[in-house]
């Protein structure tokens, strides 16, 4: 019987390991220069937490099962609920703002499809405990300095930006009563997902008249300056409004001061469908062919008291390994050696059969010393063992032959250059990747 992957998840191969280490490092280092904490949770929690989260809905798209317990319980999909727990339990002791991140592998009950997976590594990023709008500039900061780092140019993508308070507070002010907005956000968020006559067809199960219905257009179809002009206008008289506009237009002065103003726009068709964030939501945007977020969102001012915990704000977003590998091959944009197999400092060729014991003494202290040492298993040629360390991208051949034998000398080639000398064994493990010169 032959046995497969399960649909919607990936074998990673040693080259497509190369790749997926070479994302999370680069998560991993943009985070932690930028300030932010490691942390990490369970793989399962109880289904529990993610209904108190979500809604009895989310159960149709999680992995879920019964312990031996007869508890609940769920295949993390996300790491926010984690994170809500994690800092509720310790809230008191915890200083202010908390800065995390996480890279945690995840799986969602839903259908395969381009840049999106049933399993997948997702980066997280988190400041919890500051409602300034320096928080919120650095949230998304924190995304731009990524993409920035990976090769992406404001013409490859931008981050759309918008305030769920300020579209609130323009319903209301508008005429639209609280209690209607959550269903209003749902089909606002469908604006650029759908093809223009079913989204039509959703806008008016949630509008009374053609006058709510252009009221919502006007609305969701401001973007940059001028949308943010014309919703001032709107908005005149209305002092929630006006302080929210005031509030977004802070945020775009402080993302200016920090160099990444031209990657960002304001755009108020982004919602975000979900119902928990509450302020500021932004959503990564790729422009070639793709045309799709490649990240998203946004600040949460209830959701750890929803969980249990004391009433904090926070910001955060979350962005796939799936959705970067696919920007950045259809870009070009992944360096050309990664995925080309390992790198070896130094492979060591014994010239003589006897001599084999040697090798391996001497790649054992190297690895000790921290070098990437290899040598052949097969007692062959020494054609055949150069060939091997040229598949292993070696950058050093280390020859032990007679020399040694007679005088203790090893003969070091600089596989890139073709240079090679002969030094002593002991000159060589003062310094083994010292520069091979004649």
């Amino acid at each position: 019987m032959k046995f497969q992957n399960p649909k919607g998840t990936r074998d990673f191969y040693p080259e497509d390991m190369a790749v997926l280490n070479w994302i999370m490092d680069g998560w991993r280092r943009v985070s932690i220069r930028n300030g932010f904490e490691e942390y990490e949770g369970p793989i399962f929690e109880y289904l529990d937490l993610y209904k108190a989260k979500s809604g009895e809905g989310i159960v149709s798209e999680l992995f879920h099962f019964e312990d031996r317990g007869g508890r609940e319980m769920a295949i993390r999909p996300e790491m926010t609920p984690t994170l809500a727990r994690m800092i509720n339990a310790r809230a008191q002791s915890l200083p202010r703002p908390i800065k995390w991140f996480s890279m945690p592998r995840l799986c969602r009950a839903e259908r395969p499809q381009r840049g999106r997976l049933r399993e997948f590594f997702q980066w997280n990023i988190d400041i919890v405990g500051s409602d300034d709008v320096l928080a919120d500039a650095e949230c998304i900061f924190v995304a731009v300095d990524f993409f920035r780092e990976v090769g992406l140019t404001p013409a490859d993508m931008v981050m759309r930006i918008n305030s769920r308070s300020l579209l609130s507070s323009l319903l209301a002010a508008r005429g639209f009563e609280p209690e209607r907005h959550a269903d209003l956000f749902v089909v606002l968020d469908k604006r650029d997902k759908l093809p223009p006559e079913v989204y039509a067809a959703e806008l008016a199960k949630v509008t009374r008249n053609d006058a709510e219905r252009e009221s919502l257009n006007i609305i969701s179809q401001a973007r940059g300056e001028r949308g943010l002009a014309d919703l001032a206008a709107m908005a005149e008289g209305n002092e929630a409004a006006g302080n929210e506009l005031a509030r977004l237009r802070e945020l775009f002065e402080t993302l200016n001061l920090m160099g990444v103003g031209e990657y960002c726009e304001f755009d108020m068709g982004v919602v975000r469908g979900l119902a928990y964030y509450t302020g500021v939501v932004f959503e990564g945007f790729a422009k070639g062919t793709f045309q799709r977020a490649i990240c998203g969102g946004g600040r949460y001012g209830q959701l750890l008291e929803v969980l249990g915990g004391p009433p904090m704000s926070g910001i955060g977003f979350g962005t796939s390994d799936v959705v970067i590998l696919e920007v950045l091959t259809e870009l070009k944009r992944l360096p050309a050696e990664i995925g080309a197999g390992r790198r070896t400092d130094l492979f060591l060729i014994d010239a003589d059969e006897s001599l084999f014991r040697e090798v391996v003494r001497l790649a054992a202290e190297l690895r000790r010393r921290g070098f990437c040492a290899e040598y052949s298993y097969r007692r062959q040629g020494i054609g055949k063992q150069f060939k091997q360390a040229a598949a292993a991208h070696a950058r050093r051949a280390v020859i032990v032959g007679a020399e040694f034998k007679e005088r203790g000398v090893l003969a070091v080639k600089d596989l890139g250059t073709g240079q090679q000398v002969e030094i002593s064994a002991e000159a060589f493990l003062a310094d083994p990747m010292q520069e091979v010169s004649v």
